[in-house]
Formats: structure tokens, sequence, C-alpha cells
């Protein structure tokens, strides 16, 4: 079972060389107004159809579940290699659940989280946390829970 997403961009090939670092793949297909991406880990059909008038949503966001930090640290090195803004979190309590992560934005804005849970918790955020809060997603109007 693989999930489908479609999403439309202003600017095809600027999305490409983003999801191409977040997914660490390159798209199956590549047309002048489409790109699709088809990957295993995550199960994911990825369409960009390119769209003059492609609009972010406000307060939701995706995200890659992984299974250890390291894959975490992995997704970091790839984003800031391909010259993405990054937001690290480590060992923070979000959303009800201790985690590591690391947040980046599409072109369009879109926020995206790449994650491992180190345990679920009984409180919805740390005092300190920054999940929700970060520079980035603050300038964006996203927010992590929402």
């Amino acid at each position: 079972m693989k999930m489908h997403l479609n999403l439309a961009t202003r600017d095809l090939d600027a999305s490409v060389a983003f999801y191409s670092t977040l997914l660490g793949a390159q798209p199956a297909k590549k047309l002048a107004d489409y790109a699709l991406f088809i990957t295993e880990h995550p199960g994911l059909e990825l369409a960009l159809d390119l769209d003059a008038g492609a609009q972010p949503g406000h307060g939701q966001h995706f995200g890659i579940v992984m299974e250890t930090v390291e894959a975490v640290d992995a997704q970091i090195a790839r984003l800031q290699t391909g010259g993405y803004t990054v937001d690290v979190e480590r060992e923070e309590t979000c959303c009800y659940a201790n985690q590591t992560k690391v947040w980046a934005s599409d072109p369009e804005g879109r926020r995206w989280e790449t994650y491992v849970v180190h345990e679920e918790t009984e409180a919805r955020d740390d005092e300190d946390t920054t999940c929700c809060r970060t520079e980035a997603a603050t300038a964006s109007g996203a927010t992590c829970c929402a």
C-alpha cells in the first residue's frame, strides 16, 4: 500500500529539487508541467502539478516517520547539503510524544517534518518545546500540532 499526494506548485523545477532531497529519490516521470515520485520508503506516490495560481495551505503539515535517530540525522544532512533551511528538535516533547525531528519547507511553504518517536508522553508539550514556535514555522504561519 502507498499513499498518493498531488501538490500544486508555481515552480516545478524548485519543487522537484526539494522533493528529490527530502525523499532521497529522483522523479520516475518528469514533464514540463508534471513530475511523479514513486518511493518505497516511505510508500508514496507524489505528483507535482505546475499551477501558476498554487496557494499553500495554512495550519497543516506533512511528515515522514523514521525508525532511528540516525535516519533523521541523515535527512538533516541531506537537506542542509541541498541548501535548505532546517529547524532541528532533539528529544523534545511535542504532540504527546518525545521526538527528534527536522523541519523543512517546500518552495510553496508547505512544512515537512521527518522524525522518530522516542516514547509516547502524557504531556502535550514540554515547557521549552520549539515545536510550532520555530522561526520558520512562525514566519510561514504554519503550526505543527494544529
